[in-house]
């Protein structure tokens, strides 16, 4: 099966980002917005990102307009927004379609990798996070309701099993 790091994303800047830049690092990929009640999440996946960056972890945001239209914003607003209110310094991409026929084939392949409740792919609503090994391949994938904090467990099992071989 394939893994995340045979895939390209552009940037909020315009850049194209080989995931295969962060081979190596235990990732969670979240489809994100800024008008969303889950929003509030942003603290917390940059306060993961604080704490497990210097052990390889990234958080990669991905914003998607997709559900109740809450991510409404062009490129600039959303990069102004998550640097202003939440202090994100993560790696933030472009707007993304996680779901239907022009889903991006990031948000493809995580949901084909880890399938939802009941077996069923369709990401249900923003913050839907997706935890990927220093391999990139999908552990997990967890809810919109999932908080950050209740990922330090999964993130910190994937740190050392991804460091031990």
């Amino acid at each position: 099966m394939a893994g995340l790091h045979e895939f390209q994303a552009e940037r909020l800047d315009g850049r194209q980002q080989d995931l295969a830049d962060y081979r190596g690092q235990v990732l969670l990929v979240v489809n994100v917005a800024s008008e969303c009640g889950f929003t509030p999440q942003y603290a917390g996946l940059q306060e993961l990102q604080d704490q497990y960056a210097d052990q390889g972890f990234q958080v990669l945001g991905f914003p998607c307009n997709q559900f109740g239209g809450q991510e409404p914003g062009g490129v600039e607003q959303i990069a102004e927004f998550c640097s202003s209110r939440f202090g994100v310094d993560f790696p933030m991409f472009g707007k993304v379609d996680v779901n239907g026929g022009d889903a991006h084939p990031v948000y493809r392949f995580l949901k084909d990798a880890a399938p939802g409740a009941l077996g069923t792919t369709a990401i249900k609503w923003n913050f839907t996070k997706f935890l990927v090994g220093r391999d990139g391949r999908v552990i997990d994938r967890f809810a919109p309701s999932t908080r950050p904090e209740a990922l330090r467990g999964a993130i910190e099992k994937a740190l050392a099993e991804s460091a031990d071989g």
